[in-house]
């Protein structure tokens, strides 16, 4: 792998800007920043997890639980749906499955083996799994916002040849369109769709806050992030030069996966509403460990006397009065606590 700088350009905006695909070196070993961003992007969500705990009616402890399942499931579903895309080539020697330095990891694979593991967990611990789901995944979206600019520093993920503003090349996109796209222009710019996911990700973390504040139903708020994500996907995926296909077809892996999410998304909500399917409370034994903000002496739910030990948080005492709580954008109120833990807070690969 060429690890030396490589200068991408923005011809019709006249801009350069030179990066090099490794942040750091500590002695021998490299640092990417593929690998640091990802890294970065997951201590931020943790620590965004973690702070909207409590308002949340959720334990900040099973942040670190679902973390400590989800983190090894995700990175095995990642590699595992891009060698089993890649079959052909992985088949012919299999040690190149477990070389992951030269690259081969997929999104939904990452996501798919993230839910697969936190259902495991939450079926073990007898932890409604809607319920986990609802609360982190608008914090999925912000690590995949943060993660995507990793493809920026590889110089991959991108798109066709466009004259848009915004179009870039590099010696890299220029080398990769010779030989696997011939019949573009490999002198001319290409579709950054790393970044157009990178917004469609800031994006929907802000809406997905809002629909986890607001809404009542299980699972609402992850049905939301399969259509959103889901759609937006279908459409950047079609401009990708790199896409997984299914064996010899022409059909996009990613793009039928997407479909797929749409669809169940739109479907669930619409079902969900009709059966009325409420979202469930953390049992309260949870709780134990976890203290409540209010206008008062702050309520230990263990410590609490007449029964009130056995209640979710929120129903000992008026722990935040409703119309102080309706008076409050919940967007707002989560994103300047975004802002406050942000300032507070290695491997190259290829993304799909």
């Amino acid at each position: 792998m060429n690890y030396d700088k490589v200068k991408v350009s923005f011809p019709e905006m006249d801009a350069d800007v030179t990066i090099n695909d490794v942040a750091f070196k500590i002695g021998g070993l490299e640092v990417y920043w593929y690998g640091l961003l990802i890294a970065l992007g997951m201590v931020l969500c943790v620590i965004l997890a973690i702070k909207h705990a409590r308002k949340n009616n959720f334990p900040s402890d099973l942040v670190y639980d679902i973390l400590l399942v989800s983190l090894p499931s995700a990175i095995v579903g990642a590699r595992l749906y891009y060698v089993l895309c890649e079959w052909d080539y992985y088949s012919g020697d299999l040690k190149r499955i477990f070389d992951t330095r030269s690259g081969g990891l997929a999104v939904y694979g990452g996501i798919l083996g993230a839910f697969l593991g936190a259902f495991i967990m939450t079926r073990i611990r007898k932890i409604p799994f809607t319920t986990c789901a609802d609360y982190c995944i608008p914090y999925i979206a912000l690590g995949q916002a943060i993660g995507r600019w990793g493809n920026f520093f590889n110089q991959e993920a991108f798109g066709t040849t466009t004259k848009l503003p915004w179009g870039m090349t590099s010696s890299k996109v220029s080398a990769y369109l010779e030989k696997h796209c011939p019949d573009l222009d490999s002198t001319m710019p290409v579709h950054p769709t790393f970044l157009y996911e990178s917004i469609v990700d800031l994006a929907l973390f802000i809406i997905l806050l809002r629909v986890r504040k607001r809404s009542k139903h299980a699972f609402e708020t992850t049905a939301v992030y399969m259509i959103v994500y889901g759609a937006f996907r279908f459409l950047i995926e079609g401009l990708r030069t790199d896409s997984l296909y299914i064996g010899s077809t022409n059909i996009r892996t990613s793009q039928l996966l997407s479909l797929l999410l749409v669809i169940g998304g739109l479907v669930y909500i619409l079902v969900a509403h009709l059966k009325n399917y409420e979202r469930k409370e953390i049992p309260a034994k949870f709780f134990a460990n976890e203290t409540v903000i209010s206008d008062g002496p702050v309520i230990a739910p263990a410590q609490a006397e007449d029964g009130e030990g056995d209640k979710m948080p929120d129903e000992i005492g008026e722990a935040v009065p409703a119309d102080e709580e309706d008076a409050e954008d919940p967007v707002a109120q989560d994103m300047t606590e975004d802002k406050s833990d942000a300032d507070k807070a290695v491997d190259g690969g290829s993304d799909n």
